[in-house]
C-alpha cells in the first residue's frame, strides 16, 4: 500500500497502483486531480470514509489517499466496498 499525495501521484505514474482510495474531506481540488489522473491511467478509484475514519484502518496517522498496489487485495477491496453501498464508485 501506498499512501501520500506525493507517493501516490510517484505510484500512478509508474503503474504500481491497481486501486486508488481518496477521503471524502479531502478539498475538492485534489479529489479532481487524482480523479483525473486515475482515468488517465485506467486506474478504478473510490471515494470512501474520511481522512480520520481511513487513517484509523491503516495506521497511517493524516493520511486521505490510498494506493493499492497488489492486484489480489485491489480486486477485494474494490469487491467489498463495491458490495457496501458507502463509496462513491468511480471508474
Amino acid at each position: 500500500m501506498i499512501s501520500g499525495y506525493n507517493s501516490c501521484i510517484y505510484g500512478m505514474k509508474r503503474g504500481k497502483i491497481r486501486l486508488l482510495i481518496l477521503a471524502v474531506d479531502l478539498t475538492e481540488n485534489t479529489i479532481k486531480k487524482f480523479e483525473r489522473l486515475a482515468e488517465a491511467q485506467g486506474i478504478p478509484f473510490r471515494i470512501y470514509g474520511t481522512k480520520e475514519t481511513l487513517s484509523e484502518m491503516t495506521g497511517e496517522v493524516g493520511r486521505g489517499i490510498f494506493g493499492i498496489s497488489d492486484n489480489n487485495l485491489a480486486a477485494a477491496i474494490l469487491k467489498e466496498m463495491d458490495s457496501s453501498g458507502q463509496n462513491s464508485e468511480k471508474e
